[in-house]
């Protein structure tokens, strides 16, 4: 093991974590809206609008058909636009969040879809707002189904982290790419897969206890 593969490896990991907690987090905000509306903005739903639900659902499907490293190309002008550079993890923010969002609003939707239409029916005929049934009804019932769609939807982020890393957003996917691949060094490469691994294993099982968690608690007191 080289002196500096630890350097290396340490810097590329905090860049990478840096990316996935921030792509994370707007991708949720963005994905949620989505998925929120999808859902209820469907026919026989509490904000029927068929129009603006094809719309979104259109944008949506259009944005999901893109290949990650093309969609990164074109936001390129936004990114310097917002950021005043294309390069670097924070840069990489921005594309992470927009390409992953759409994958996650449709998980997100299926996710919602699993909740009972009698509990939204119940909810209705005891006067509840559309802003209670969303917030108080929807979302809580599907409470599991929402940690494990977002759990997806990390790990989809991380490998989005390595493409972008191709292209000079930094993080563990540059590491392996410039060092690991160009320069030969297959103690980075290999290093750098490792860690890919262990972190994407351990977002899994966070996710999963999560959702277990949310259940046994439910059961509870149900």
């Amino acid at each position: 093991m080289r002196d500096d593969l630890l350097g290396l490896l340490w810097k590329g990991l905090c860049e990478t974590l840096y990316m996935v907690f921030w792509g994370s987090l707007f991708a949720f905000i963005l994905g949620i809206t989505l998925g929120v509306t999808m859902v209820v903005t469907e026919k026989g739903n509490i904000l029927e609008a068929p129009k603006l639900n094809r719309i979104i659902g259109t944008i949506i499907n259009s944005i999901r058909s893109l290949p990650f490293i093309i969609l990164v190309v074109l936001l390129l002008p936004l990114a310097r636009l917002l950021i005043g550079t294309t390069l670097g993890p924070t840069a990489a923010i921005l594309s992470l969040s927009i390409g992953a969002a759409p994958f996650l609003g449709r998980i997100i939707e299926n996710s919602l879809k699993e909740v009972s239409i009698g509990k939204i029916e119940a909810a209705k005929a005891m006067g509840a707002s559309n802003v209670t049934i969303i917030f108080n009804v929807l979302i809580p019932e599907a409470l599991p189904a929402l940690v494990r769609a977002t759990t997806i939807g990390i790990i989809g982020i991380i490998e989005f982290t390595a493409i972008a890393g191709a292209i000079g957003a930094g993080g563990l996917g540059s590491l392996a790419v410039r060092f690991g691949y160009q320069r030969f060094r297959e103690d980075v490469l290999f290093s750098t897969v490792l860690l890919i691994i262990i972190l994407v294993q351990v977002i899994q099982w966070t996710g999963d206890y999560i959702a277990r968690y949310i259940n046994r608690k439910r059961y509870k007191f149900e």
